[in-house]
């Protein structure tokens, strides 16, 4: 996979460098990164600037910013412009990932990408364009965009490896999600701690139902979701994945089947409460909430990319809808862990029990 270094001149002035080399020889993808060198921002007009923001934003690639430094905040529209920025502690900008190793951090991404090129692209793609739209039809975009890399080769490998393994489905839940009324509060708990409360059909269709008892019930002014057992959820129960009988009904059933539409429409009466690991579904979903607490032995992973797909439960809307759509994709592409702290920081979650909010 090739990598291209270019700086702010270069990027204003050439109309092709946002992605004329991205496809090679039989359509492969050959360089679907390009590095923006941000440090010699010195020289850089206003004008130059303004036409490289304009590259950025029509670019068919990803264009990540690099700096061995903190960076100005004069370069803003060129921040936003990019998909995200790599650099040390001290840039003030919902844009910049803070690494304490810039190159280390810039390999480990571009690593990633060239194991699940064309997903990462999608990734990308969808987190730009789901953007600037409603949370419902930027759902119907990512659901489209995941069907589409069902059909790829990427995740025909992943699943491939999965099945040589011979796990059987996994039994039938029982009672998947528990209920518990009192008062005007509605009590959800995730109950399927013997796989971490993985999001399978049977809890996907369970919560479901709960919550549509929340759409049709004025009376529920709070509804409270949390999960039994050592973590809020575990993510879609991969023994599962490959199982639907087509792309279409897929499609379906994310959208209008699934959970994160039901919790951003009662976004401003839904409390999510995180603890132990919350991956994939286990985030997507809680982060259309109203309020999200986490414990402090939360940890947060989005591994989809690496599957070669993209978040499917509504993650693309949701997160880069808390954080940014920079630090979102870096989640998504990286695969990164991260900690209840550095969640709260960056707003992904809005309080830990003893050590409160962050002021925004």
């Amino acid at each position: 996979m090739q990598i291209r270094r270019v700086s702010i001149a270069d990027l204003a002035a050439f109309p092709g460098i946002g992605g004329g080399d991205l496809l090679g020889d039989g359509a492969v993808v050959a360089s679907p990164v390009v590095l923006v060198d941000l440090d010699d921002a010195g020289g850089v007009t206003e004008d130059d600037l303004d036409r490289a923001a304009a590259r950025a934003a029509a670019s068919d690639v990803i264009l990540v910013g690099t700096s061995t430094g903190p960076v100005g905040l004069a370069l803003g529209p060129l921040l936003e412009a990019l998909d995200l920025t790599y650099a040390p502690a001290g840039t003030d900008h919902r844009s910049v990932v803070a690494a304490d190793d810039v190159d280390a951090s810039i390999t480990a991404f571009i690593d990633a990408v060239s194991r699940c090129p064309q997903a990462s692209l999608v990734a990308a793609q969808v987190v730009r364009a789901a953007e600037p739209l409603d949370p419902v039809p930027a759902i119907d975009i990512e659901s489209l965009a995941y069907s589409t890399l069902q059909g790829g080769d990427e995740f025909g490998r992943w699943l491939e490896v999965r099945r040589a393994k011979g796990r059987p489905l996994p039994p039938p839940a029982v009672d998947p999600v528990l209920l518990d009324r009192e008062g005007d509060t509605l009590r959800i708990t995730l109950n399927r701690p013997e796989r971490r409360n993985a999001y399978g059909t049977a809890l996907r269709d369970a919560l479901v139902d709960a919550l549509r008892l929340a759409v049709l019930d004025d009376s529920i002014d709070h509804v409270v979701i949390d999960g039994a057992g050592g973590s809020f959820c575990a993510g879609g129960d991969l023994d599962e994945f490959g199982h639907m009988p087509d792309s279409s009904t897929a499609h379906l059933i994310r959208t209008r089947g699934g959970a994160g539409r039901l919790v951003s429409v009662l976004a401003d009466r839904v409390e999510v409460r995180l603890h132990g690991h919350c991956v994939g579904a286990g985030i997507e979903i809680p982060a259309f909430a109203g309020r999200v607490v986490a414990a402090p032995d939360t940890l947060i992973r989005l591994p989809e990319v690496s599957m070669g797909l993209i978040p499917g439960a509504g993650g693309t809307v949701s997160v880069p809808r808390r954080i940014g759509r920079w630090r979102a994709l870096h989640l998504f592409i990286t695969g990164a862990e991260i900690d209840a702290e550095q969640a709260l920081d960056w707003g992904l979650v809005d309080e830990i029990p003893g050590v409160g909010p962050v002021p925004r």
